[in-house]
């Protein structure tokens, strides 16, 4: 496993539920292949992999939060493309990213649920 957080990106989470599996395919589709995404099945999330500093430009939204530094979360090795675990359901290709834009609208387009924004509230004291 290994950690993120800092320079390399930002992440938006949203609910891994069946509404979210929407938004990826419409990633697919304005990306040509989504970036990368790691679905967390414990915790029923994904994480969107975003341009560092995307938490600063991100205002609220209530099925998607976007955390940037000084928070880290725990990310698959990249090699890890199934459960059991986090795993990779976009892997990472090169230095592309989820592009911010387009992954505005998804989630409240599509309305995964749950939000994750209580249970981030208690893990982590952050609210969106």
């Amino acid at each position: 496993m290994s950690g993120w957080g800092g320079n390399l990106s930002d992440v938006v989470i949203t609910s891994a539920g069946l509404q979210v599996r929407r938004a990826v395919a419409v990633m697919d589709q304005a990306q040509g292949g989504c970036g990368p995404v790691a679905e967390d099945p414990e915790n029923g999330w994904l994480y969107w992999l975003v341009p560092p500093g995307s938490a600063d430009r991100w205002a609220p939204r209530s099925h998607a939060v976007c955390l940037g530094a000084p928070h880290m979360i725990t990310l698959p090795s990249l090699n890890r493309t199934a459960p059991p675990g986090p795993y990779w359901c976009r892997p990472s290709a090169s230095d592309r990213l989820v592009p911010l834009g387009p992954l505005r609208k998804a989630p409240e387009q599509f309305r995964p649920e749950p939000a994750p924004h209580a249970a981030l509230a208690a893990r982590l004291g952050v609210s969106h």
